[in-house]
């Protein structure tokens, strides 16, 4: 085979591939995500604690997890008995009580720094997965309880013990209870 004709292919090749990128480009912009997927659907009934006492990082993996069969509808003890009860609803599942092995459910509740004791070593920031912690380092911290969901993994990092969860006001019991679908 000759250079030219090998070049000539290249180039084809080349073009194809183009083309194809950027048809596919275009198709995945312009084609919505089905918002009514099941995975979506079991999401929006979890609490959006992000606490993984399930075993897994958040809510929505949680809810993946539901929908692929990986995982049983009873390990989310802040959705407790109403959000089992909505998942066993939604996916025609049989009725099922909390696994204790995963927690028991409790009061709503928040984290509440005391900033007397705060040191500002800033370890409790990453460890807040709705980002409900505000503060610099070698500054006092201080929780957005409007954002807090209560979930405790703010605590063990904190190596002065500042942090203590008390019960939430009013306006944070929108966790306690499953968001409607």
């Amino acid at each position: 085979m000759n250079a030219g004709a090998i070049l000539i292919a290249v180039l084809v090749a080349a073009t194809l591939a183009v083309t194809l990128g950027v048809a596919l480009g275009w198709a995945a912009a312009r084609i919505e995500p089905n918002a009514d997927s099941l995975v979506e659907r079991i999401d929006a009934l979890l609490p959006q604690t992000q606490c993984g006492q399930c075993r897994y990082p958040g809510c929505r993996p949680y809810a993946a997890a539901i929908a692929s069969s990986a995982a049983e509808i009873d390990r989310c003890p802040p959705g407790g008995e109403a959000t089992v009860r909505a998942l066993a609803e939604l996916l025609d599942r049989a009725l099922r009580p909390l696994d204790p092995e995963f927690g028991v459910p409790k009061p709503a509740q928040v984290a509440w720094i005391d900033e007397a004791r705060c040191i500002g070593c800033a370890r409790c920031l990453p460890a807040c997965p709705v980002d409900a912690i505000v503060g610099t380092s070698r500054q006092m911290h201080t929780v957005i309880t409007r954002q807090c969901t209560g979930c405790e993994l703010c605590l063990p990092p904190c190596p002065v013990d500042c942090i203590e969860l008390r019960p939430a006001p009013a306006v944070s019991r929108r966790y306690s209870q499953p968001r409607a679908a």
